[in-house]
């Protein structure tokens, strides 16, 4: 009956029969022990669940991976993986011998960009564990691997990405907390120093860091980043015990909700991730997304301006809502402050504590473009900067993209003008998909005649076999063509330089400049397509991308406004 019971579980059609099996795998039982883990590996294998959280699952089973080849198991998966937390994983086990080539492969899978279209990843420590596994690579593929990663390195942005605001040893970068921002404010500097050394006495009475988390034992006042952020990402796993409550303070107010959803005598069962201390805007998470008490929990939380954005465990709970002050709510959060780890009488632990500061301005910029006047033109967020059609387009995994389910694909446009500049971006393109770069355009009107739209098409579908010449990628549509057979396949990333000045406009595609022409011709003469275009005559307008219903991605976009 056991046996019959067990083949069950294993047979299991979802991945609900996986807790069942890891109690039986970490029970040790002989038996039972190993088919146990393939079973619980396989189920979450084929989970419908986010990334965040398969990468939990795959965590929580990793210690009863007794195996060298099990572990290289779960590293395999992991590899499928494209988090940051799952590269933090996987270079965890670098340095072992028997795992050291699984985990090479799996970062340069996780870190690299790919099929997916997923840009690759960036800063200081994903170039640190890369480097790392270049030497570890084996296989007969390991030289061209090589070769792959270290082309990657060369062109890698150099922001400094994510960094660590825990080391895993101790509480350095923390300190105890010192009453409100408000209090802390019309301190003097002696009355603010003395108050401080007082709570870092208290700080190491309540927290600790042990098996590299920390952890709180349930006295105490909160933990407090010694470092103030102003617009950032965070990512942090926490767990709770049975009634717990905690929280993430953002520039020092509260908070990012972390409770046990039981506690339905104080509202917990909304889940955690809300704004649990907003009074005008949404307070509650649009889900819940928490997992059992006792298990790990992932929160990624995005904070622009007065605007969070939170998910849990790979799910969106928060979705671009405006933290208000809790310490004064006649005016707006503040512009920088401390990130704290609640205390809040119940014990808990939090581990792979990560920070990145955000500057708009900045945002995927090479060095060289840094130094040469260029800025970001696109957050990788939202649409922060930009007006008009914000429905059919939106943001997703740092691109702004098409969303055709939404209706008529209408323009997006740059808040501000624009007249001589030049401007690159990234695009990717889908079967026959027809969009379009208006410049120097208002906001109504036809781009293409009231300004002026730069081609983005997929001119090699059959649909388009009759094109004229400057219909195709890359022409002044109606004005100027542009050289064909530079697009590349469907799928695959293009990059766009558009270099803009007086009446010269100039298109380079993939490398290649596929248009450099003078519109003063067709302005004072007429265009090739025998139609009015007023816009030629513009000096100034808006920049945009042109929808024409199909689905299109953009991403690193950036401008340099060039000098008259």
């Amino acid at each position: 009956m056991r046996d019959i019971c067990f083949k069950a579980l294993t047979s299991w059609k979802d991945y609900s029969a996986s807790s069942a099996l890891y109690e039986i795998c970490a029970s040790g039982n002989k038996t039972y022990e190993g088919p146990a883990f393939e079973g619980y590996v396989k189920q979450v294998k084929s989970a419908p669940v986010p990334d965040d959280q398969r990468l939990l699952l795959f965590r929580k089973i990793m210690p009863y991976a007794l195996s060298s080849d099990r572990k290289n198991q779960i590293i395999n998966e992991t590899a499928g993986i494209k988090t940051y937390q799952s590269l933090l994983f996987t270079a965890g086990y670098l340095n072992d011998k028997s795992t050291s080539a699984a985990a090479a492969m799996a970062a340069m899978y996780i870190a690299l960009p790919g099929v997916d279209s997923k840009a690759g990843m960036y800063g200081a420590i994903v170039r640190d564990i890369l480097s790392k596994a270049i030497n570890q690579l084996k296989g007969p593929e390991s030289e061209y691997n090589r070769e792959v990663i270290t082309k990657y390195l060369q062109t890698m942005p150099q922001d400094e990405g994510f960094v660590p605001m825990f080391n895993g040893k101790d509480l350095t970068g923390w300190q105890g907390l010192v009453e409100n921002p408000i209090a802390r404010a019309k301190m003097k500097p002696v009355e603010l120093a003395k108050k401080q050394i007082e709570a870092n006495k208290k700080m190491i009475e309540n927290w600790s860091v042990k098996d590299g988390c920390i952890w709180f034992n349930g006295n105490g006042d909160n933990l407090c980043s010694i470092q103030e952020y102003g617009d950032f990402e965070m990512l942090v796993d926490w767990k709770i015990s049975k009634k717990g409550d905690s929280g993430i303070y953002l520039r020092g107010s509260p908070q990012v909700q972390i409770w046990d959803t039981s506690r339905v005598d104080v509202g917990a069962q909304v889940g955690s991730g809300g704004l649990y201390n907003n009074q005008k805007n949404e307070s509650k998470p649009l889900k819940v997304a928490d997992n059992p008490i006792g298990d790990w929990n992932s929160l990624r939380i995005m904070m622009i301006g007065e605007k969070v954005t939170v998910w849990l465990n790979g799910i969106l709970v928060v979705d671009n809502v405006t933290l208000e002050n809790y310490w004064d709510r006649k005016i707006p959060i503040f512009p920088k402050g401390p990130i704290e780890l609640q205390a809040h009488g119940t014990d808990l632990a939090f581990r792979d504590i990560y920070v990145r500061e955000i500057s708009e301005m900045d945002y995927n910029l090479t060095p060289e473009e840094k130094s040469t006047g260029f800025v970001a033109l696109f957050n990788g967020r939202n649409l922060n900067g930009w007006v008009g059609d914000t429905v059919a387009y939106g943001v997703e995994d740092g691109m702004i993209v098409t969303i055709p389910a939404k209706g008529t694909i209408g323009n997006l446009y740059t808040r501000k003008e624009y007249a001589d500049f030049n401007i690159r971006f990234e695009f990717q393109l889908t079967p026959a998909a027809n969009n379009g770069l208006g410049i120097r355009a208002p906001l109504t009107g036809d781009a293409a005649y009231v300004g002026m739209e730069l081609q983005i098409l997929d001119n090699t579908d059959p649909v388009y076999a009759n094109l004229q010449p400057y219909q195709y990628h890359g022409s002044v549509y109606g004005v100027i063509p542009a050289k064909t057979g530079y697009l590349k396949p469907l799928g695959e990333w293009n990059s766009e330089d558009v270099y803009v000045k007086g009446t010269r406009v100039k298109i380079t595609l993939n490398g290649t400049v596929i248009l450099d022409g003078d519109i003063a011709n067709a302005r004072d003469n007429g265009a090739m397509d025998h139609n009015q275009h007023p816009g030629l005559k513009n000096k100034t307008g808006h920049i945009g991308f042109l929808g024409h219903g199909s689905l299109v991605k953009f991403r690193n976009i950036r401008i340099k406004v060039l000098s008259q």
